[in-house]
């Protein structure tokens, strides 16, 4: 039974306990630096004051709060810097880590960066096939008594989920990129001390984590649909 295809398991399981350990990493390297304060004592919406200011965002990005934990994140369609309560309210290390990352999306923006422009531009698709691919594919690995018609809505499928991937794999330079520009921009405001940075820089790190591990999870996944569409047609 295709439910049941050790393959699915042999591909899954490595991108899953990838997927587990960036999260332990991102959710353990968080907790500890959220303990610990900034010598200045600001918060996340103080210092992302003071770097929209320095950075000439000002007038340009917005400041609201957003629920949830590690839900932070910069909009581009409204130009506004989301912060959850922890971050916005915390004069911690993490803090203002996280608030220096997202900002550093934030400059992408106003700046044009090509990745960041890309990803933006392919999200309709990617909404449209991450849905649609999958009913088209199990459609076409349904009719796999007429190969020839099973075989190519089977690629309809794969090629509407590709575009996951794509959005997962452009995302890596984009996160990248915006943490280097949140470590250069707090190098450069003089609001953590050294030691303080490298707490900073270990939270971003740990969170490009969850980029890896998704877009590997994503590869291996199409990479299952793709073999198992080339098996399908071989019968």
């Amino acid at each position: 039974m295709f439910y049941f295809d050790p393959l699915y398991f042999i591909l899954a399981i490595p991108g899953l306990l990838l997927t587990l350990w960036a999260q332990w990493k991102v959710n353990s390297t968080y907790n500890n630096f959220s303990r610990v304060r900034n010598a200045r004592g600001i918060t996340g919406v103080e210092a992302a004051d003071i770097l929209i200011r320095q950075a000439g965002l000002q007038g340009q990005v917005q400041v609201q709060g957003t629920p949830g934990k590690l839900s932070d994140h910069y909009d581009p369609r409204n130009q506004t810097l989301y912060l959850s309560p922890e971050v916005a309210r915390n004069p911690s290390v993490a803090a203002v880590g996280i608030t220096a990352h997202e900002l550093g999306h934030a400059l992408q923006h106003a700046q044009n960066y090509g990745p960041l422009n890309f990803r933006m531009a392919i999200v309709p698709m990617v909404n449209i096939g991450s849905g649609l691919g999958y009913f088209v594919f199990f459609l076409g690995f349904c009719l796999a008594t007429q190969a020839g018609v099973s075989s190519t809505i089977m690629w309809l499928g794969i090629l509407l989920l590709s575009g996951t991937a794509l959005f997962s794999l452009v995302t890596l330079p984009v996160e990248f990129d915006a943490s280097n520009r949140a470590r250069r921009m707090l190098e450069a405001s003089g609001l953590m001390q050294p030691q303080e940075l490298q707490g900073a820089s270990s939270v971003l790190s740990a969170a490009a984590w969850t980029y890896v591990a998704a877009a590997a999870s994503t590869l291996l996944n199409l990479l299952y649909y793709i073999l198992l569409a080339n098996r399908a047609s071989r019968r």
